[in-house]
């Protein structure tokens, strides 16, 4: 089984998860084009190699109207504003929060839906993204006891989160792992300085999005996770635990901007689950020498239809010297009784053999890919440092037919 595990020792902001991933794909490069061609509003992603405590990894910049988030603002979890932020959370002079107020607007969740709704993404990562942001808004909401409709965000700190929470949704999409598994999240200790007075962390927002999360505050004093990586992380993680037994195929550091005696990253693994239901199979098996060929056809449709993982006939033979057919079946552990009663029920046999058996396993997707003949499926399969791709056949048959 694919898996992606993320680990959140230094707890997690969106800029951090999205670097990341980029390197798990291979080509950052690549990811930085694919992010700008997406059409985000006045946003510019920008990546670039980044080192703590002497390990390399990237930190990703989002750029909004020429002007880098972390530059001028900061998280307002008290003043129906959202700045994501990395790590931590500065006072404002008075002039400059006069000038922050006359220089943007506010934006509110409707428009948020507008601009995620016009961007060039699947369908899937616009579902992705607006949920993202439904959590940090029911987040706010929570914490002013205000209507979600009544919560509004600052336009260029909207921006950089939009930037944030596209970009994860993006890459994990081509990323396509089966299973995600986090860690318990650090969140840091302490209290924050804002514009408008001090906050414990984890602040108010973060605090109410991570309900339910496997969480702890760590050794380090300071705000470590932000409400985009925790949406993002509640939003798309299957389970929160250890890393599983799996063997990694590649890892994957995002660099935070501040430093830390601890290396101040999120890492990332993507790798082959092994999983005990799926690795382990039940061979089931029955001899017939007194079947038609048709009645043989059907039997094995009949157990393909319901849901064997592999039916197949040998030539064999019996007693006497009569010529006979090996019946095959491959099903899952849990399914065995009820293959032998379809097996009994189908066929003339009066006695099936059975064996367990461990196996190896590619994991498999299904891909579209355009064609100068049309679209045509293509059956993805991976694992052990192989990747195959083969296109649907149906589509290849259709497609001569014509």
């Amino acid at each position: 089984m694919k898996t992606l595990y993320i680990e959140c020792n230094m707890g997690a902001a969106g800029d951090m998860l999205l670097a990341s991933l980029a390197e798990l794909t291979g080509d950052v490069k690549a990811c930085e084009d694919k992010l700008n061609s997406l059409g985000i509003p006045d946003v510019k992603y920008e990546f670039e190699k980044s080192v703590k405590c002497g390990i390399e990894g990237t930190h990703a910049h989002v750029v909004v109207s020429g002007v880098e988030e972390d530059e001028h603002m900061h998280e307002h979890h008290h003043d129906d504003h959202h700045h994501e932020h990395t790590h931590e959370e500065h006072a404002h002079t008075h002039e400059h929060e006069h000038e922050h107020e006359h220089h943007h607007h506010h934006t509110h969740m409707s428009d948020i839906g507008n601009i995620i709704g016009g961007l060039n993404v699947s369908d899937k990562v616009k579902a992705d993204a607006l949920a993202v942001y439904g959590l940090i808004a029911e987040a706010e909401s929570r914490a002013h006891g205000k209507p979600v409709t009544d919560i509004h965000f600052h336009e260029v700190g909207t921006m950089d989160a939009v930037a944030d929470i596209v970009g994860v949704c993006v890459l994990l999409e081509k990323l396509s792992p089966s299973k995600i598994v986090v860690s318990p999240l650090a969140t840091g200790f302490g209290q924050v300085k804002c514009a408008h007075g001090i906050l414990p962390v984890p602040a108010p927002a973060t605090a109410s999005i991570i309900e339910g999360i496997p969480t702890y505050s760590g050794d380090v004093e300071g705000e470590l996770l932000t409400p985009t990586g925790a949406a993002l992380l509640k939003h798309f993680a299957d389970t929160f635990g250890t890393r599983p037994v799996m063997a990694i195929g590649k890892t994957g550091y995002g660099m935070g901007k501040k430093d830390f005696e601890k290396a101040n990253m999120l890492r990332t693994f993507i790798g082959e689950e092994k999983s005990e239901d799926d690795d382990k199979v039940i061979e089931m098996s029955c001899n017939v020498d007194d079947m038609t060929g048709e009645e043989i056809g059907y039997a094995t449709g009949v157990l393909l239809s319901s849901g064997a993982l592999d039916v197949f006939t040998t030539p064999v033979y019996m007693k006497k010297n009569r010529p006979g057919i090996l019946i095959t079946c491959v099903v899952k552990p849990e399914d065995k009784e009820k293959f032998a009663k379809l097996i009994f029920e189908h066929t003339t046999t009066i006695g099936i053999r059975y064996t367990a058996m461990d196996r190896f396993r590619l994991s498999r997707r299904e891909e579209k890919v355009m064609t100068k003949f049309g679209e045509v499926s293509v059956k993805v399969s991976e694992g052990f440092g192989v990747t195959k791709a083969k296109p649907e056949y149906d589509d290849i048959a259709g497609i001569a037919d014509k």
